[in-house]
This record gives structure tokens, C-alpha cells and sequence, in this order.
């Protein structure tokens, strides 16, 4: 009779637990997702190249600009909640703080999206230099890790 409550126990915590982390937006699979070049002929000469990411068909699509500076090239990703920015310098390829001057979201919403242990994480992604499709998939398989586990919905 124990074993039987145990196991049901079990069964219902288990259950319990998996629909509590859905209803709260735990994280999921980002897997898939689609990059798309974005032709816009009213493009700064600051930016070189623009693409989107979508995870989600149904939701907005973030957006990424290329813009060359001193240090290297930054992919600047900009969403309706959230502003970071990925650089490619001479120590690698990694996330950083966006500039203020580059800046669409207000950076205390975007502080509260972003995870700041995350972005410490990412610092580093690979001390190589990467073409522009390697920095996209990059940028398109680490940003969701980036978003705290409360707003992923925001992706998908």
C-alpha cells in the first residue's frame, strides 16, 4: 500500500509540476527558427545589413543590424521588449551591454528581460572571428538562453 501511494504521489507532482511550468512560461525549445535578410533602402550608412529572427510564426520577429565600429562589428538585436548586442572584436564573439545611443527599449524594461547572469555567460561565445551567418546562428541559438525564464513568451 505504501508503494502504491508513493508512486501515485509521484505520478501527481509530476503532473502537477509539468502544468505549473507551462502556465508560467518555463523555458522551451528554440530549436527552430527562421533568419531573413531585410532589404531596406532607408538604411543609415552606420548600418550595413539588417535580418530578422522569428521563432514563432504568430509573434513579432526580433530584429539584428550590422554596424561596424572601432573594436570590430556589432550585431545589435532589438525586439519590442528588449535591446542587446552581440560584438565580433579581436577577443571573440560574445554579448554586451547595448549603447545607449543605439537604444529603442528603455533599459530598465530591458534589464528586467534580459538575464544579467546570462549575459555574463556570454561574454565569450567563441574567441574565434565569425562570418555574418555563423554570428546569426549564434545570436539566433543564445539569445533565447539570454531572456529570463518569465518573459520567453516573448519569443515564441
Amino acid at each position: 500500500m505504501k508503494k502504491l501511494s508513493l508512486v501515485s504521489f509521484l505520478i501527481i507532482s509530476l503532473f502537477v509540476v509539468s502544468v505549473s511550468a507551462h502556465a508560467t512560461g518555463m523555458r522551451k525549445e528554440f530549436r527552430d527558427y527562421e533568419i531573413s535578410t531585410v532589404d531596406d533602402i532607408f538604411m543609415s550608412k552606420k548600418i550595413q545589413q539588417v535580418w530578422t529572427i522569428s521563432y514563432d510564426s504568430n509573434e513579432l520577429p526580433v530584429t539584428v543590424m550590422k554596424r561596424k565600429t572601432l573594436e570590430g562589428v556589432e550585431y545589435v538585436v532589438h525586439s519590442k521588449y528588449f535591446d542587446v548586442s552581440y560584438a565580433s572584436t579581436s577577443d571573440g564573439f560574445g554579448a554586451k551591454e547595448i549603447r545607449n545611443s543605439w537604444r529603442h527599449v528603455p533599459k530598465k524594461i530591458s534589464n528586467a528581460v534580459l538575464s544579467g547572469d546570462e549575459m555574463k555567460r556570454q561574454e565569450v561565445i567563441t574567441p574565434n572571428k565569425v562570418t555574418d551567418e555563423t554570428a546569426l546562428g549564434l545570436i539566433a541559438s543564445y539569445l533565447p538562453m539570454l531572456v529570463n525564464d518569465d518573459y520567453t513568451h516573448l519569443l515564441n
